[in-house]
């Protein structure tokens, strides 16, 4: 951003905060709107929680509507509503919310032959979130230790729910959003010396559990044509109810989770007999004819490519069923997590019905 267009930002800023502090409400809203979606990317990290990051932010909005008067502009309005939106959701945590994760790092792998394991409520997982929301975020912070879309991705994810809460907040405000040891320490009002000790313990601990590439991609992933193709595959596979079409499309070492099912199948041979059994059996899990029994619509999610999933109910309308998040590397798919949450599509802004 241009120090010119920068000037007239914070013009334009200064003005509805004016107008906000005199109890102008839509004023307010003019001052935090901007910030939604990289506050909810931010309460998303911490969280692992779709659903729990809106919540954080409309109370960080909340909170700052009531406490506005006390703002001084020590630090940018966005530095402040950062402040607000960590500190609420390490306040969740401490009130024991315990860390998301997923089925394979939880449960020992399921036996294909047994039937799939009923939802569990034992276990807090981790929910997907939409690419479209960092679409305005992916070339920000280009010197960041880890780009906007792999800090989002399930296994980034997955090992940042490893960390105590308060080094997991140091650890992204540092090495995802590129802020400054003086500017983490003033957002959690501790000392340099401790935001740097905590960065450190982060990063070990995070070494030992995430192996990830430090891939700075700025590009959403609409515009990959290898990942298109791969996405069509997957989605010609399971409309014709084709497992051998879906396995030729998985890594020899391939995992298929389903959370809230604790149950994931590791191998070709595991998940196609997982797949014949209950996916595209006739019957079973879902009862009645397999063909036509899924429509897909290819999206993109954590950074991802990923499918939202319909399945056929009364008079050919498909109603929601989840959404598969897939992990590619090269022309395989070595991972799949499908998210078995009917409120996830149209979470994700996508229709509540198809029909043929």
């Amino acid at each position: 951003m241009s120090n010119l267009v920068k000037q007239a930002h914070g013009t334009i800023e200064t003005e509805h905060l004016a107008e906000a502090l005199r109890g102008e409400a839509d004023e307010f809203s003019k001052l935090t709107e901007p910030y939604r979606r990289e506050l909810q990317v931010h309460c998303y990290r911490i969280l692992g929680s779709l659903t729990e990051a809106e919540d954080m932010v409309q109370e960080t909005f909340l909170h700052a509507w009531k406490r506005l008067a006390t703002y001084q502009g020590r630090s940018t309005f966005r530095a402040w509503l950062y402040k607000i939106a960590t500190n609420a959701c390490l306040d969740a945590l401490d009130r024991g919310r315990s860390r998301r994760s997923l089925p394979v790092n939880i449960y020992p792998k399921a036996d294909p032959h047994a039937a799939v394991a009923p939802p569990t409520s034992e276990i807090r997982w981790l929910e997907p979130f939409p690419d479209e929301w960092l679409i305005d975020q992916a070339a920000a912070n280009p010197e960041a230790h880890y780009s906007t879309y792999e800090s989002i991705s399930l296994a980034f994810l997955t090992a940042l729910q490893t960390l105590p809460p308060r080094q997991r907040a140091v650890l992204i405000l540092s090495d995802v959003l590129d802020w400054s040891a003086q500017e983490t320490a003033d957002l959690l009002g501790i000392t340099i010396a401790s935001v740097n000790s905590a960065l450190h313990r982060a990063r070990v601990t995070l070494a030992k559990s995430y192996h990830g590439q430090k891939v700075k991609r700025t590009i959403p992933l609409q515009a990959d044509e290898h990942t298109r193709k791969m996405l069509d595959r997957y989605v010609r596979a399971w409309q014709s109810s084709d497992v051998d079409g879906l396995v030729a499309l998985l890594k020899q070492d391939a995992v298929f989770s389903m959370p809230p099912s604790p149950s994931w199948y590791q191998g070709r041979a595991a998940i196609r007999k997982f797949a014949r059994a209950t996916l595209f059996a006739n019957e079973g899990m879902f009862p009645g004819k397999a063909a036509g029994r899924w429509r897909m619509y290819p999206m993109h999610a954590n950074g991802q490519p990923a499918v939202a999933i319909y399945i056929r109910g009364e008079a050919n309308e498909y109603r929601p069923f989840g959404i598969n998040v897939l992990t590619l590397e090269g022309n395989s798919i070595t991972q799949v997590t499908a998210f078995m949450d009917p409120a996830l599509p149209v979470h994700f802004g996508l229709p509540e019905v198809i029909r043929d």
